[in-house]
């Protein structure tokens, strides 16, 4: 196996923002010659195609995603369907099992790369194939949420304002949250845990972190190597990091005409890029709170979001006149915008998120300055240790009893980090500078990958 080319299959959660980065590491397994097997529900393979740089080696396997009552007919990913519907598209990807089993056996790879899929290891133990945990989340989330079961004796502990504090035993750090983020944090998991999945979300990923061969992140040793360590020795098992997996884009790839032409008509880094993923989805009251804080800065800016609850387009939910106001340098636009792209475009200078992992990794390795409203998950952890440990970035401020957040708090954050006059501001600035320039030093990524692709191998002897 020293110099074969490996065969790697790779399966995940149905949900765009899943395919994307698992997309990102076989376009660089595939670059140094390893074939990959990309199972994706049939319609998706539509959406992520154009990320296939390597369509020699990087094979796409349509899955036909079976109906589950309670879903709209056809849905195949989380896009096609509410959060509060995601367990019962968790049960339509458990259905999938005998197909995969029945692929697996034809195509006989050498690993496979998974994440929900609590019942893969027993498949790959039959078929000899090496079962490979992949985490689009950081290691510091799962370290964050590892605590001893709750006595359900002690009246005294608060499950919610248990997780306000890290776990004893967690690495330093600046991350404490507040209440509601505790709560936000605690709901995340409990989201995933409603009827109709067949196997509740804490057995199934129990199952998964049991069963695997190995445990890999995608994640940078050199800022979370403390987090790494910690889970090793909390969960026994040997960990691996990928390194960041910086995207490329694809060969001779140009930002869309309207968007190029547009920012065009702007000075260099003076547009604020807003977007908060393919799964977020805001109240009607805090997209037009968000909306209207970028409105109040004076500055251009795209935002490109989901429309709000209730709404079927951004266009309905916009506040009445805004169209008029923001005319010429304001657009909202509904749609998919090329993220990378438009992050390396000289003109944009700033970047509004939620802090998902993607989109973190993304605009840690571009220029412009980041302003976060994390929304669930991980995207809070990811947050505090953006400005709190890093302080690479500034978290919009919310209301401490709800979480909610103002048109003010987001010009507010907006115009600390752009404020070249500012404290914080400078600060940001040379620590983004420096953090990135750690990033992207020449030949460090390939030395993951490397390190990445003699383990993998190891792991066939």
């Amino acid at each position: 196996m020293a110099d074969q080319p490996l065969h790697v299959a790779m399966i995940s959660w149905f949900g765009i923002g899943h395919f994307t980065p698992n997309l990102y590491v076989a376009n660089k397994l595939a670059g140094r010659g390893h074939r990959v097997s990309f199972f994706v529900p049939k319609k998706a393979i539509l959406k992520v195609k154009h990320l296939n740089h390597h369509p020699d080696l990087i094979s796409f396997i349509p899955i036909n995603v079976p109906h589950v009552d309670g879903l709209p007919p056809g849905a195949e990913t989380t896009n096609d369907v509410p959060f509060s519907s995601h367990p019962l598209l968790m049960k339509a990807m458990d259905l999938t099992e005998p197909f995969i089993e029945a692929s697996l056996r034809d195509l006989k790879p050498h690993l496979i790369f998974y994440d929900y899929q609590h019942w893969l290891p027993q498949i790959t133990r039959r078929l000899g194939i090496k079962a490979i945990i992949y985490f689009l989340t950081g290691p510091a989330i799962l370290g964050y949420m590892m605590r001893k079961p709750l006595d359900n004796g002690d009246k005294t502990v608060d499950p919610d304002t248990e997780l306000m504090v890290p776990p004893p035993g967690f690495p330093p750090t600046a991350i404490r949250l507040k209440l509601f983020e505790a709560k936000k944090l605690k709901q995340s998991t409990a989201d995933m845990e409603g009827e109709g999945a067949g196997v509740s979300f804490q057995r199934r990923m129990a199952t998964c972190f049991s069963e695997c061969d190995a445990m890999v992140f995608k994640a940078f040793r050199e800022i979370e190597g403390p987090y790494l360590d910690f889970l090793e020795r909390r969960m026994g098992k040997k960990i691996f990091s990928i390194g960041p997996v910086l995207p490329n884009p694809p060969p001779n790839a140009t930002l869309e005409e309207r968007w190029a032409k547009w920012l065009a008509s702007f000075s260099p880094k003076s547009v604020i890029y807003c977007s908060f993923g393919s799964e977020c989805v805001l109240s009607k009251h805090q997209f037009q709170e968000l909306i209207l804080g970028l409105e109040l800065t004076g500055m251009p800016f795209l935002a490109a979001l989901r429309p709000p609850v209730g709404a079927e387009t951004v266009e309905s939910a916009l506040p009445e006149g805004f169209d008029e106001r923001v005319k010429g340098r304001g657009i909202v636009h509904g749609g998919w915008v090329q993220q990378l792209l438009m992050l390396n475009h000289p003109n944009v200078g700033c970047f509004l998120s939620h802090c998902g992992s993607g989109s973190m990794t993304e605009a840690l390795c571009s220029e412009p300055l980041m302003v976060f409203i994390p929304n669930a998950g991980d995207q809070l952890i990811n947050s505090k240790i953006l400005c709190g440990d890093q302080k690479v970035a500034v978290e919009v401020e919310r209301r401490d009893e709800d979480g909610v957040f103002t048109r003010e708090g987001v010009y507010k954050a907006v115009k600390m980090v752009m404020d070249s006059d500012s404290e914080i501001g400078q600060t940001i600035r040379s620590n983004h500078k420096k953090l990135r320039q750690i990033l992207l030093a020449p030949g460090l990524e390939d030395a993951y990958l490397d390190e990445f692709i003699h383990t993998l191998r190891s792991m066939l002897i």
